[in-house]
């Protein structure tokens, strides 16, 4: 009974049992190699070891001749351009429920085997479930609730799409109907816009890779300011690709804005919930990536219109409010109040004028009083009415003699008088005599 399969949601995962550790590698030497047949027996004893695993994968070569004992196929990745040689027992292809053919998608179980005649590797497989529509809707069903609890849904992560693109990327089929659509509704819409069209597989093993590979050509080209990814409709099966979980997170992580045009309007793959806007139709998509320059031109000339009335209506509110303030007195005669002012202004002058000439005659004649009093009592008033000051000369130190005491004979003096100075000599002193009191009789 073979062992069963670990349960997946990813379409195209791979479940394996874990390999046992890798053999110390044998010693070998420039002078000492090893022959290509112990190398070749090493590498088939290890690949035995390996435990049987489940793949899943499509079909794209079948190679059952009547007559053989041994059917050949090549097994090919659903997200990655990866293949694997697979050989089986032609009865498990007759005998399938479901007739296989190239394109059906598989899950087999078998065990690899590397062949040491030829040094390759086969996949050696002993059962083979055909992937039955309920079945991948159910995957897909799982893959989005996946995408979902990740937040990749989430409309705030939607980058909005340019109003007039420089240059529109398209995905699509060669020479295919939504090509055809994209571009001719798009021109017609606007005649100016550009495309940078990369024609790849639409459906079968081939297109998930080929797909990314497009993404990332146009999400790097700095003119590419939208992407679409547009197909027709198809079956369940058809738009499988679309629903791929790489090409999802490929469409996420890409910093162009990507519109998916996927199939007509009931036709739902994953990556139109992914994509930053979901187009109902490739035709749908040249409208919203693209405006309508008969539109836009009428539009135009409607807001055109709507700004010539609102600026003639507003210069007719400003006119009538400029007469309405022209009509007014200070604005009809201007100078009306300055004449009614000029005469009190000149007075108001002529008195501001008297008082100030009344008050500097005033502070004049009381500084000139203040000045004579000052000379009066100055050092030299005094000096002129016969008085003089005697200063002891020391050195350059001069002092003012106050009493006898201060000059010693022969002291040196400078006695200063109304027109210079004297120089002289104390030759003595002599005491006054102290004014005799009165006695109270």
């Amino acid at each position: 009974m073979h062992p069963a399969s670990v349960g997946t949601d990813r379409i195209g995962a791979v479940s394996t049992e874990t390999p046992p550790s890798a053999a110390k590698p044998p010693s070998s030497s420039a002078e000492n190699p090893m022959p290509v047949r112990t190398i070749a027996v090493k590498v088939a004893q290890w690949i035995d070891r390996l435990g049987a695993v489940w793949v899943e994968g499509q079909i794209t070569q079948m190679n059952l001749r009547p007559g053989t004992r041994t059917a050949f196929l090549v097994l090919r990745d659903t997200a990655a351009d990866m293949s694997l040689s697979v050989t089986c027992d032609p009865g498990l292809l007759r005998s399938s429920a479901v007739p296989l053919q190239e394109g059906s998608r598989v899950v087999v179980y078998g065990k690899l085997s590397f062949f040491t005649g030829r040094g390759t590797v086969s996949l050696r497989v002993t059962e083979i479930r055909p992937v039955g529509i309920g079945e991948l809707l159910a995957r897909i069903e799982r893959l989005k609730a996946l995408l979902a609890a990740e937040g990749l849904f989430d409309p705030r992560l939607k980058r909005p799409i340019p109003f007039l693109p420089n240059r529109i990327g398209l995905i699509t089929g060669r020479a295919s109907a939504a090509e055809h659509d994209v571009v001719t509704v798009a021109t017609q819409r606007w005649p100016a816009a550009r495309f940078e069209i990369r024609n790849t597989a639409v459906q079968g093993p081939t297109a998930v890779p080929q797909i990314l590979e497009a993404i990332a050509a146009l999400d790097a080209n700095p003119e590419v300011d939208v992407i679409v990814l547009a197909r027709g409709g198809g079956s369940v099966e058809d738009l499988l690709p679309f629903s791929d979980e790489t090409l999802c997170r490929a469409i996420v992580s890409a910093k162009t804005p990507i519109v998916s045009a996927i199939g007509h309007e009931p036709d739902n793959p994953i990556s139109d919930y992914v994509a930053d806007l979901r187009a109902a139709t490739p035709t749908d998509a040249a409208k919203r990536v693209v405006p309508d320059a008969a539109a836009e031109t009428a539009l135009l000339q409607e807001l055109r219109s709507r700004a010539n009335a609102a600026l003639r209506g507003w210069v007719d509110r400003e006119a009538r409010a400029l007469t309405q303030l022209r009509s007014r007195p200070v604005l009809a005669d201007p100078l009306r109040l300055l004449d009614q002012r000029h005469d009190e202004v000149e007075r108001l002058r002529a008195a501001a004028q008297r008082a100030v000439d009344h008050r500097l005659s005033g502070e004049s004649t009381t500084t000139r009083h203040l000045r004579e009093k000052l000379a009066a009592v100055g050092p030299a008033a005094t000096l002129a009415r016969g008085y003089a000051v005697v200063q002891r000369v020391n050195g350059k130190d001069r002092e003012v003699v106050r009493a006898i005491e201060d000059s010693p004979p022969g002291t040196q003096l400078r006695i200063r008088v109304a027109d210079g100075a004297i120089s002289a000599a104390a030759l003595g002193s002599q005491s006054l005599a102290p004014r005799p009191t009165r006695k109270d009789s």
